[in-house]
């Protein structure tokens, strides 16, 4: 007998989860079922796919083989459901959508809410993971489609949803603090910029500036995240550089929050919607696109 799709299903959310019992969650089954039906896959295969310990359970080099093919059959078969639906007029179906966590809470709530009102029947799951990460499951098939730097994503399709511009944001008694308007470069100069860690294509960005403008990045702070760097900057001399999406969205929050766009060409850096060439579902994926592109523009604003 051959592995079934319930089992490879069950076998991908072990991966996914490190555990049988949240893999159980996940999949909507009761852990003994699961783990039966794990034990039939092995059994069928002939080697284990599994170690199984006290703290979860971890992929043999056989079951992470097993992992990588059966994300592609599961997507594939998930594919042709939504070509069945698609092609009665109806945009539906389960969308793994992969997004930078630059990008994903600033404009994902908006989005998603406008998704399920245009589209009712469309499951989107969201997961934010690095720009290396995004890269490395849209090429397994974790992904069906990533919102990203284009850039960073070679040999892809790509569609334009926001063509971000730069900002800084400093503390209320710093001496770039006295204005709103743009910035230049040479205002900068001297200044130590505060940046994400390692894994984050923004922080190339960050430090691009910085070379141009003869500032310097922050030796000793890496942070994990734009509110880190934001509440870092407010409580002393360095400077937060952040994306557009978030130093608006904060902005029109919190009124008092010192951020002004840098005047040049490099602060500046593209968001698409990114999917595999080989992929079948390019026209779901520009119409989902265009309703992401529209809320993006409307937060812009």
């Amino acid at each position: 007998m051959r592995p079934t799709l319930r089992q490879m299903e069950y076998l991908v959310a072990i991966a996914d989860s490190g555990s049988f019992g949240e893999a159980a969650n996940r999949t909507f089954v009761s852990q003994p079922s699961l783990s039966t039906q794990i034990k039939d896959m092995e059994a069928h295969i002939g080697v284990p796919l599994l170690e199984r310990g006290r703290h979860g359970a971890i992929l043999t080099p056989v079951g992470a083989e097993v992992v990588a093919r059966a994300r592609i059959v599961l997507r594939q078969v998930e594919e042709i459901k939504v070509m069945g639906r698609e092609a009665s007029g109806t945009l539906a179906g389960r969308l793994k959508l992969g997004v930078l966590p630059t990008v994903g809470p600033y404009l994902l709530p908006q989005a998603t809410r406008t998704l399920h009102k245009t589209y009712p029947e469309l499951r989107l799951f969201v997961r934010e993971e690095r720009t290396t990460d995004l890269q490395s499951h849209l090429t397994s098939g974790h992904f069906d489609v990533i919102l990203s730097t284009p850039e960073d994503h070679p040999d892809t399709k790509t569609l334009s949803i926001v063509k971000e511009n730069i900002y800084i944001c400093v503390a209320p008694d710093d001496p770039l603090a006295m204005t709103r308007d743009p910035v230049k470069m040479s205002e900068l100069r001297g200044r130590e910029f505060l940046t994400l860690g390692h894994g984050h294509a923004f922080a190339t960005v960050v430090k691009n500036i910085a070379a141009e403008a003869g500032a310097i990045t922050h030796g000793e702070y890496e942070g994990t995240s734009l509110d880190a760097l934001r509440q870092m900057a407010a409580m002393g001399e360095s400077i937060a550089v952040l994306p557009s999406l978030y130093a608006i969205s904060e902005a029109k929050r919190d009124p008092q929050l010192i951020v002004r766009p840098i005047d040049h060409a490099l602060a500046q850096r593209q968001i698409s919607l990114i999917w595999r060439k080989s992929s079948p579902l390019a026209q779901k994926f520009e119409k989902i696109g265009q309703v992401i592109k529209d809320v993006a523009e409307a937060i812009m604003t």
